[in-house]
């Protein structure tokens, strides 16, 4: 349904607002110049998401399809830590899992996209045991959706900012088909893999232990901070320490191009539309 021929656009969008529904939504993407979007599934610091418009979907539905937009994705509240040291926190974190992939079913095979958690001094390795254990409550073989484990910072106790910690949870899942990776360009600069000067060791090494076919998306950031900061501060495009030679290069990489990029940049709308402009003026179809 929403079938976009490879290589011919980028395929760009920017985090909206789910306020306004799944039209506004749409409408805000078709007024920035986007063909996909990201939008949090309710309030970013967790509580009770709306209910389902089923009208408000088969317009968004009937929308997508005229204007070819491609997959999009849907982000989990950043409270939702399934490798918490609070049985409460982590009671939340299932069920806020279980509620949103239900609700993904509405508009099926897209993505849902979460922070992997912080294990709170349990260790990583107690913290990646953990996601992956969350991981094989809430997955079913017969959900369309595929859920993405995003690449981190390292910031605090953050599990996932190394590609070897983001297997370690795929391994330990069982619907393994079920899951891919959203790779955070602000996020995995600052955790030390260097895609302004060695992006092409930087995917050879994600290739090798995770695989290029599970990354299945794109955070398009530029960072405030330097190079292995590990700290996650979003800076627009070419205003920041990646640059904005290092972010085209990123989106013409053939390992990477067909990939749907989202822009989590400081911005308004009129800020999203500007950059994805330069964007697409410098993306090579």
């Amino acid at each position: 349904m929403f079938s976009l021929k490879e290589n011919l656009m980028l395929i760009i969008g920017s985090h909206l607002s789910s306020s306004k529904g799944f039209t506004g939504i749409a409408n805000d993407a078709l007024y920035i110049g986007a063909n996909t979007f990201q939008f949090f599934t309710r309030n970013p610091q967790g509580g009770a998401a709306k209910d389902i418009n089923v009208n408000d979907v088969q317009k968004f539905l009937q929308i997508a399809q005229h204007h070819h937009f491609q997959k999009f994705v849907a982000h989990a509240p950043y409270t939702l830590n399934p490798c918490s040291d609070n049985p409460k926190t982590r009671e939340f974190a299932k069920l806020v899992f279980i509620d949103d992939l239900k609700r993904m079913e509405y508009v099926p095979g897209n993505y849902y996209n979460f922070h992997p958690g912080s294990h709170v001094g349990q260790g990583i390795d107690q913290g990646i045991q953990m996601i992956a254990a969350l991981l094989n409550e809430v997955l079913s073989p017969d959900q369309s959706t595929t859920v993405l484990l995003e690449t981190m910072s390292g910031k605090g106790s953050e599990v996932g900012s190394t590609f070897k910690e983001i297997q370690a949870i795929i391994d330990r899942v069982n619907l393994k088909e079920k899951i891919g990776v959203c790779l955070d360009t602000c996020h995995v600069y600052s955790a030390g893999y260097d895609i302004k000067n060695n992006l092409d060791g930087v995917l050879e090494e994600f290739d090798r232990i995770i695989g290029l076919d599970r990354l299945k998306a794109v955070h398009l950031n530029d960072s405030k901070m330097p190079f292995a900061s590990n700290k996650d501060r979003h800076e627009q495009i070419g205003k920041g320490t990646i640059g904005l030679d290092a972010i085209v290069r990123f989106i013409n990489h053939p390992k990477l191009k067909h990939l749907p990029f989202v822009l989590e940049t400081p911005n308004d709308l009129q800020g999203w539309a500007d950059e994805i402009s330069l964007l697409r003026q410098n993306f090579n179809d």
